[in-house]
């Protein structure tokens, strides 16, 4: 029988791959024209980013902050609203977290300190959506706008509090660095094959936590019926008793707080201190890795390791391979983003003759 509608395993899994292979054959291609082979730089940046231990300890290090703004995008979208706001809310999470470490690191145990800091840093990023959410539930301003004008104002705002933090004397405007008590375990201490002094840490099992709690209440919950149905139809949602106002202020709330766990990743797991300019665009990188993943864990979890990937290997590979600038690998994440998103559908009418053509032959 002729199918109209691409099955899920399609949509879900082979459309994602075309435009995956679509966005790396461009890249080959560019990597051609400045005078590189493509394979051997594919070569060097999978050695660099999966093979080597260290290097795959630098790459999920990577994908446990993408996640988190993966998962803040993928939840927003779920009830039809797009957050472009996670970088500006894994900004004010950090923010959110280093009060609660200057506050209190040098009283509290890390048992108590640690736990403190990541609820903190869930708080500031709720709290920051919470206004465009509101915005959006009771004004009808649209969310896309707001969070990109939040986005702005965050940036801002930290470019302030930072300079207001900087010790006296220090000339890099950053917070001071916080305590021993502060610092998030790493994994290479219980998992040596790692290798010894790398990023890894505890927040990429946290990562992988939110990913089974986002799967349980968006696909295994009544409330998670409520958020989908919202966002295929939010008139038919309301008549069928969904609150959509207060849906759409929860949702955020929920995407906030997620986009800031992000930050614990990036300050308790590397830095220890709160920088300018610390997110380095993991927000938007959250709205590529929501795409390609189809908002579900799975894809968002490969999508996360995907880009962590490409960051660790392209950084490896600009090195051994000079006529590459580390530029190039914005070039290609700008192209996923393409391919995945405005443009996630060019494959789909060849996908659906050809998977009627093979029903018709069967």
């Amino acid at each position: 029988m002729k199918t109209t509608e691409l099955p899920r395993w399609a949509s879900g899994f082979v459309l994602p791959v075309l435009n995956l292979l679509s966005a790396l054959l461009v890249s080959a291609l560019v990597i051609h024209l400045l005078g590189e082979s493509p394979v051997e730089s594919l070569q060097i940046l999978f050695n660099s980013a999966v093979v080597n231990p260290e290097g795959l300890s630098y790459t999920l290090f990577y994908a446990s902050t993408f996640v988190f703004t993966g998962l803040a995008v993928s939840i927003a979208m779920k009830a039809g609203l797009f957050n472009i706001g996670a970088e500006g809310q894994m900004y004010l999470g950090g923010l959110g977290l280093t009060l609660a470490m200057l506050s209190f690191d040098m009283t509290l145990s890390a048992w108590l300190l640690i736990p403190l800091a990541i609820v903190a840093s869930a708080l500031f990023g709720a709290g920051w959506a919470f206004i465009p959410g509101y915005l959006q539930a009771k004004r009808g301003s649209h969310v896309v706008v707001t969070t990109i004008m939040f986005n702005f104002i965050a940036a801002g705002l930290m470019n302030f509090l930072i300079l207001k933090m900087v010790p006296e004397g220090d000339q890099n405007p950053a917070s001071r660095v916080f305590s021993d008590a502060a610092m998030i375990p790493q994994l290479s201490t219980w998992l040596p094959f790692f290798g010894e002094n790398t990023p890894l840490n505890l927040a990429f099992l946290l990562a992988l936590i939110a990913l089974v709690v986002y799967w349980v209440a968006v696909s295994r919950s009544s409330w998670g019926y409520k958020l989908q149905a919202t966002g295929l139809n939010a008139h038919a949602a309301h008549y069928a008793g969904v609150r959509i106002s207060r849906t759409i202020i929860v949702t955020m709330l929920i995407s906030g707080g997620l986009a800031g766990l992000a930050a614990v990743n990036s300050i308790l797991g590397s830095t220890h201190y709160l920088s300018l300019n610390f997110p380095a665009g993991a927000g938007f990188i959250g709205i590529a890795i929501a795409l390609m993943g189809r908002q579900h864990p799975v894809g968002i979890l490969l999508s996360a390791v995907l880009f962590g990937a490409l960051i660790q290997g392209g950084f490896d590979l600009s090195l051994e391979k000079p006529n590459i600038p580390q530029e190039t690998f914005i070039f290609i994440q700008g192209l996923i983003i393409l391919f995945c998103g405005a443009m996630e559908n060019m494959y789909a009418p060849a996908v659906l003759k050809l998977i009627n053509a093979t029903r018709r032959k069967g």
